[in-house]
């Protein structure tokens, strides 16, 4: 096996010279539904097995118990520093068993938070030669864009988006790449990003305490002030036949936490329950959705899993949605925590990696389940 150091600079070579451009003419989803079609080009077609359940022929379908199920978790008391501990075991409990939760009283103003998704509503309905203006590339996918991936021939999803690095101030998207309208895109979402990245900061904490490590635990491993933040605003425009492709591909989230903000009126997320199900979450008003990502099951040594899920599309209703991505530091190995490895009982199961090494996989396959991490497991040598 190569030296660590070989094996980043080769990661960081194929970066470089793989992610060019996109193989093939890009396509904008929102311009293909706004333009009266029937029937959806067979590239956005899934296969049988990927498909989502047929809706009901123009019935709204009751909640079941079981879309109910994902954890809601009041952190008031948490931010309060008054009694936390409620809080703290109910994020672990729904790290284990679900790697989803929604949190609600989190700090974050409502008002902000409405602000934020209308300003990114208010993009996608501008002109397509105007929005193409930002047209992104696979070099960095800031920017407007309608594909994940390079595989040429890929079957795509049903959905666009807009990429932007929000921190740390090194990283931060130039000007140049923000969209000019509406005129206080950059402005209100700088501001939310700044919440909710204090948000993400809290949720560290609890995690690490959680695990009886020190409550800088994780937020050290993962670079400390230099953690990374970026924001995919997520437009999924309405699907003429919604039973045959997806707005996202399933897939686990390769970074440390995914904060979502959920459109207030459309359901669309679906997150694989324990029991192997596909459940659509419903968004709480004025919640957040928080998912544990790939680098959390590192760190955790797969104490906390991160968890398969996807986006469904609608045939009546657009939706639209805010991912804020927390991520490690791109240069520092992340590897499970000593503390959480015992040589007999709980092995170290995954080799130190660098982000940058591990979300190359990504960026050159797409979404694709958890086959990443999932490759790594049990590759960590005795020595880790």
């Amino acid at each position: 096996m190569q030296p660590a150091a070989a094996r980043r600079e080769r990661a960081g070579a194929a970066m470089a010279n793989c992610l060019q451009e996109w193989p093939e003419p890009v396509v904008r989803v929102q311009a293909l539904a706004e333009s009266g079609l029937a029937a959806i080009p067979s590239r956005y077609i899934k296969p049988p097995c990927q498909r989502p359940a047929a809706p009901l022929l123009g019935q709204e379908k009751e909640l079941s118990e079981s879309e109910m199920s994902i954890p809601v978790i009041d952190l008031g008391d948490l931010l309060l520093a008054d009694d936390g501990g409620a809080a703290t075991e109910a994020v672990a409990a729904a790290c284990r068993e679900w790697g989803f939760f929604q949190v609600v009283n989190h700090g974050v103003r409502p008002e902000l938070m409405r602000a934020a998704r209308e300003a990114w509503r208010g993009f996608f309905r501008r002109p397509l030669p105007e929005k193409q203006r930002y047209a992104n590339s696979p070099r960095t996918y800031e920017g407007y864009g309608s594909r994940l991936g390079v595989q040429k021939g890929a079957i795509l999803d049903w959905g666009d988006y807009y990429f932007l690095h929000l921190a740390p101030e090194a990283a931060k998207s130039s000007d140049k790449n923000w969209p000019a309208n509406p005129g206080n895109c950059k402005e209100v979402s700088e501001e939310y990003g700044r919440e909710v990245v204090r948000l993400c900061e809290v949720l560290m904490r609890v995690l690490s305490a959680s695990l009886g490590l020190d409550e800088s635990h994780f937020q050290r491993a993962f670079g400390g002030a230099e953690c990374g933040a970026t924001l995919r605003a997520n437009y999924y425009p309405r699907c003429p036949q919604p039973d045959l492709t997806l707005g996202l591909s399933p897939h686990s989230d390769p970074g440390v936490l995914t904060v979502l903000l959920a459109d207030e009126h459309v359901r669309g997320l679906q997150v694989r329950s324990p029991a192997g199900e596909w459940v659509t979450v419903q968004p709480v008003r004025d919640a957040f959705i928080v998912n544990v990502g790939d680098q959390i099951q590192i760190l955790s040594n797969s104490i906390y899993k991160s968890v398969e899920h996807r986006v469904i599309v609608n045939a009546k209703e657009e939706r639209i949605s805010l991912a804020l991505f927390y991520n490690p530091r791109a240069d520092i190995p992340i590897a499970p925590a000593l503390e959480l490895v015992t040589a007999a009982n709980r092995p170290a199961l995954y080799p130190p990696m660098t982000y940058d090494e591990y979300r190359l996989f990504v960026r050159t396959k797409g979404t694709n389940g958890k086959a990443q991490i999932e490759a790594l497991k049990g590759q960590a040598s005795p020595a880790s």
